[in-house]
C-alpha cells in the first residue's frame, strides 16, 4: 500500500547505496568491488526532465530554481541552503536533480554522520573511492578529527578527482558508460540542523559555511539541506551567506496528486481521499505521517469490498464512508504526533506503573492525556495557557532571568478586603474567559519554562533526552508547532488587537484540567506559575 501511495522515486539514494544493492547476495562481490569515478554519479538510469517534474507534484518552482542556481555545466556557483519543514521533498528533489543532470556529487547526512570525525571521513572515503569492508577492518582511508587536517586531505582528494574528471571530459563517453558529466563536483550536506547538537558546533558550523572560501576551488559547489530556516544559522563571523531555497508545505491539491500516483484503482482511492484528506491535512501535511495514516485507513475503507477493482457509485461511497467514519477520529489523534526521545528511566517507570496497575485491576492513568503530542508542543501549549491566564504586567515577577518562578513576592498574608477583591476578580475572570496575547509574549514565556526544563535535566545528569535539540533547536520549530496547535484548535488565532501594533494575537482554548494533565506529563510545576487573584 505504501508503495502505491507515493511516487516511485528513490529517497536519499546515493551511489554507495545503489551499488551495494547489486551485491547483497554474497559477501565476496562487496569486498572485491572497487569504487570508480562512476560512483560519484547515480548508477541508475538517467531521469528525463519531464519525469523529474512528474515525480514531484507541487515542486516545479523549486526544481526550476535549483537548476538555475546550479547553472550550466562546469559553471561556478554560490553555496545553496535548501530549507523547509520535514517531509517536504528537499533531499529527494536535490538528489533526483543530480540524477537528471548526471553530475558528480558527494552526499553526507548529519544523521548517520553524527560527529565531525565521521562526517569528515565519510566525505574522504567517497572522494578517494574507499569502501569499508572486512579486508581493511572496516576502517576509513584516513583518520581525520581536526578541521585543519580535513581541509588538507580534502584539497588533495578534490584535485585528484577533478583531474580525472577533466581527463574524461575530453574523451567521447557514451551515456551508457555511467560516467558523470562535467568537471564540477558538489558536496551535499543533509540534515544540517543536527550539527548544532554536536559538542563543537560553534566551530563546525562556521567551518562548513566558510569551506568554499577556505578551499578557493571554483570547481567545488556546496549545498546544505536543513529543516530549519537560515535565521537559526546566523553567526557573528564573516562568510558568504548561502542562497536560500525554500520548500513550503504541500497544499491539499499537491498531496492528492502525490497519493494518487501509481494507484491501481484510481476511482476507489479518489473517493477515499475525498473523505480523509481534508480532515488529516488540518492536523499535519507531512507525507510520511499521512502515508502511515492512510495505509491503515484505506484497509478499513475497503473492508466491505469483495472486488478491489470496482468503481464505487454514490450509494457505495456512502456505505464505505459509514464504515470508515468511526476510525477517523482515532486516526486524527494518532497522526498528531511528533516524536521525541523520552528518558529511559521515565519510560521504565511508566512500564512498571502500567504493570502494577494491571495487577491491581486499575484502568488507565487519568493524569495522562489521551492524544499524542511532541514535547515542544506541550511546552508551547503550557506557555499559551499561562499567557492567557496571567496578566502581562506580572511576567517579570513570575519569571526571573533563569526562568525560575519568584514565589517569594506572592507569600504575603492577604487581608479580608484583599480576599473579597480576589473573589470578585476570579468571577470577573470567569466571565471574560481567556485573554489574548501577542506572539512575542508567547515566545518569551516558552523560552523561560523550557530553559527551566533543560536546567533540571542537566542537574539529573541525563544526556538521552531531547526536547527539540537544545535551546536553539527547541525554538527552531516553534512556529511549526504553533501552526499545528492552531489547526487542532488548542490555540485560537485572532482576537482584539491594538491597531497601532498591527500584530496577530492568540488565545488558548484549553481548560485548566487539561493544562495540568499536560504539565504533569512533563513534570512541570504549572501551579507555581499561575497567578491566583
Amino acid at each position: 500500500m505504501a508503495k502505491e501511495e507515493s511516487p516511485q522515486v528513490t529517497r536519499r539514494t546515493t551511489r554507495s547505496y545503489s551499488s551495494s544493492n547489486n551485491a547483497t547476495e554474497s559477501t565476496k562481490p562487496i569486498e572485491s568491488y572497487k569504487p570508480t569515478l562512476s560512483d560519484l554519479g547515480f548508477r541508475q538510469q538517467l531521469l528525463s526532465f519531464d519525469d523529474l517534474l512528474s515525480c514531484f507534484p507541487g515542486r516545479h518552482t523549486q526544481i526550476y530554481e535549483l537548476l538555475r542556481l546550479l547553472g550550466p555545466l562546469n559553471s561556478p556557483m554560490f553555496p545553496i541552503l535548501v530549507y523547509g519543514g520535514p517531509s517536504t521533498g528537499k533531499t529527494s528533489v536535490t538528489l533526483q536533480v543530480f540524477r537528471h543532470l548526471n553530475r558528480p556529487f558527494i552526499y553526507s547526512s548529519c544523521v548517520t554522520c553524527y560527529s565531525p570525525r565521521i562526517l569528515f571521513e565519510s566525505i574522504l572515503n567517497q572522494l578517494l573511492f574507499h569502501r569499508k569492508n572486512s579486508g581493511n577492518s572496516y576502517s576509513s582511508v584516513k583518520r581525520c578529527e581536526r578541521p585543519s587536517d580535513f581541509v588538507n586531505y580534502l584539497r588533495e582528494a578534490l584535485e585528484s578527482v577533478i583531474g580525472n574528471l577533466k581527463e574524461n571530459s575530453g574523451k567521447s563517453i557514451s551515456k551508457e558508460s555511467g560516467q558523470p558529466n562535467g568537471t564540477m563536483i558538489y558536496l551535499v550536506f543533509d540534515n544540517l540542523e543536527r550539527v548544532r547538537d554536536w559538542d563543537k558546533s560553534s566551530l563546525i558550523l562556521p567551518f562548513l559555511f566558510n569551506l568554499c572560501d577556505i578551499l578557493k576551488m571554483p570547481e567545488v559547489g556546496l549545498i546544505f539541506i536543513s529543516n530549519t530556516a537560515p535565521d537559526t544559522y546566523y553567526l557573528n563571523i564573516g562568510y558568504v551567506e548561502p542562497i536560500p531555497l525554500y520548500f513550503p508545505d504541500y497544499t491539499e491539491d499537491d498531496l492528492r496528486q502525490i497519493f494518487m500516483a501509481n494507484q491501481v484503482n484510481r476511482k476507489l482511492y479518489s473517493s477515499f481521499l475525498d473523505v480523509v484528506l481534508r480532515p488529516l491535512c488540518r492536523v499535519t501535511r507531512r507525507v510520511d505521517e499521512l502515508s502511515a495514516a492512510f495505509s491503515s485507513l484505506f484497509k478499513k475503507y475497503s473492508e466491505p469490498l469483495s472486488d478491489m477493482q470496482v468503481a464505487p457509485n454514490e450509494d457505495m461511497k456512502r456505505k464505505l464512508f459509514g464504515h470508515l467514519r468511526p476510525h477517523i477520529a482515532s486516526s486524527l489523534n494518532e497522526t498528531f504526533q511528533v516524536r521525541s526521545l523520552p528518558l529511559k528511566a521515565e519510560a521504565n517507570h511508566e512500564t512498571k506503573k502500567k504493570g502494577s496497575s494491571r495487577m491491581l485491576g486499575i484502568g488507565e492513568d487519568f493524569d495522562q492525556i489521551d492524544f499524542h503530542m511532541s514535547t515542544s508542543a506541550k511546552y508551547l501549549l503550557i506557555s499559551a495557557f499561562l499567557a492567557s491566564r496571567n496578566p502581562a504586567t506580572l511576567d517579570a515577577s513570575l519569571f526571573d532571568s533563569t526562568g525560575v518562578s519568584d514565589s517569594r513576592k506572592r507569600k504575603r498574608k492577604a487581608s479580608e478586603k484583599a480576599m473579597e477583591q480576589k473573589e470578585m476578580a476570579e468571577q470577573e475572570l470567569l466571565m471574560k474567559g481567556p485573554g489574548t496575547f501577542p506572539l512575542e509574549r508567547l515566545l518569551a514565556i516558552f523560552q523561560c519554562i523550557t530553559s527551566l526544563a533543560e536546567d533540571s535535566l542537566d542537574e539529573e545528569g541525563s544526556h538521552e533526552v531531547t526536547i527539540g535539540g537544545g535551546g536553539s533547536g527547541l525554538m527552531s520549530d516553534v512556529l511549526l508547532q504553533l501552526s499545528s496547535l492552531c489547526n487542532a484548535n488548542f490555540i485560537i488565532k485572532g482576537g482584539s488587537s491594538c491597531p497601532l501594533e498591527g500584530s496577530t494575537r492568540y488565545r488558548t482554548a484549553v481548560s485548566e484540567d487539561l493544562a495540568l494533565k499536560v504539565a504533569r506529563g512533563l513534570k512541570f510545576p504549572l501551579s507555581k506559575y499561575l497567578y491566583r487573584r
